[in-house]
């Protein structure tokens, strides 16, 4: 015989939890930093890509400077995950 619906157990209702805790703040630092690598990486890779050619230390480096760049940009990436 099937259960009627009085007999079902009745699900909890959800209740928030207290508004007492403060929520979490990034540091003031943390979003400059952020864009800052951000755009140092971009601007790495763009100038190796248009002049790297001509600026003698970047002649050196000959394929780091992707590395260097990119590496600007995973900081960058790091960074956003802490921000609040």
């Amino acid at each position: 015989m099937p259960k009627s619906s009085n007999d079902r157990k009745k699900k909890a209702v959800y209740t928030p939890p207290s508004s007492s805790a403060k929520p979490k703040v990034s540091p003031r630092w943390l979003a400059p930093a952020m864009v800052t690598f951000f755009l140092l990486g971009i601007a790495w890779i763009g100038v190796f890509y248009i002049a790297g050619g001509q600026v003698p230390y970047m002649r050196d480096l000959e394929n780091w400077n992707l590395l260097i760049g990119f590496s600007g940009i995973i900081i960058s990436v790091m960074l956003s995950t802490r921000w609040h």
